[in-house]
């Protein structure tokens, strides 16, 4: 997927969010914070290269495209960002030092350098709060309903950090989900004898640099937990098709209402 494939290219400012299937069966309700790469012309490229943009640091590549296959599959309603990250991350708490970040990685972030309030403020009403909103308010016609309700928010990861490998092929994050967690890890697992799969890797869930679980999840008595696949697993349609099947067939054993 490349920058601005979820909306319209004429649109340089688009919703923050784009919401499929919001009327879906499923108990399940995924997030994908980092779907998109797309930046305002004004903000040219905070300072960075084309290329710099198509990197990890702008978003996570292969999660949008997973998430949009999940949600057919699962029947299950789907949230995903319509910003780079860059600009501001929507799973970091406002205010956190990786909410507009100076310094992704390596790469230092030129635009992001001395900016003022107001542009903090400016960023948050129109892309961070619109995102969360819309996803609280899904979350509480589900909750009035009295509807199942367990979320699991998609990323990618680098298969290498800071110059070091990462072994795993996907993890399995979580805080207070634990039994969720856990059977999501083992279901994979048993979906490929060869596959490196793990509980909290390569991150931990920590309320201090993570927003969707602690807040969506954790807060309003939800299960809540984030897969992480390794990027160069998620290069081509048939890759994404195969993880996609694998976390279905992983996701039942704890699903309600599943699509038949």
């Amino acid at each position: 997927m490349s920058s601005g494939a979820l909306h319209n290219r004429a649109n340089d400012w688009p919703e923050a969010v784009v919401v499929l299937n919001e009327t879906g069966r499923s108990d399940i309700v995924l997030l994908c914070e980092h779907a998109s790469n797309h930046m305002p012309a004004e903000y040219n490229r905070l300072g960075l290269s084309e290329t710099a943009l198509q990197r990890h640091i702008a978003w996570d590549i292969g999660a949008a495209l997973l998430t949009q296959r999940l949600s057919a599959l699962l029947d299950a309603p789907a949230f995903l960002s319509n910003y780079s990250r860059l600009l501001i991350d929507l799973n970091r708490p406002l205010g956190s030092e990786g909410s507009i970040p100076t310094l992704s990685e390596d790469t230092v972030i030129p635009g992001n350098s001395g900016i003022g309030e107001a542009e903090r403020a400016r960023r948050e009403a129109i892309m961070f709060r619109p995102f969360h909103d819309k996803v609280s308010s899904h979350l509480a016609g589900r909750e009035k309903d009295a509807r199942p309700t367990r979320i699991v928010t998609v990323h990618s990861f680098t298969p290498t950090y800071l110059g070091v490998p990462r072994p795993w092929h996907a993890g399995v994050l979580f805080a207070g989900a634990t039994e969720l967690g856990e059977k999501l890890v083992n279901g994979l697992r048993d979906s490929g004898p060869a596959l490196n799969v793990d509980a909290n890797v390569p991150y931990v869930i920590n309320r201090d640099s993570d927003y969707a679980i602690p807040v969506h999840g954790d807060d309003r008595g939800h299960e809540a937990v984030l897969i992480e696949i390794r990027q160069d697993l998620l290069t081509s349609s048939d890759d994404i098709d195969a993880w996609a099947n694998r976390l279905v067939l992983a996701l039942p054993a704890f699903s309600g209402e599943m699509a038949t």
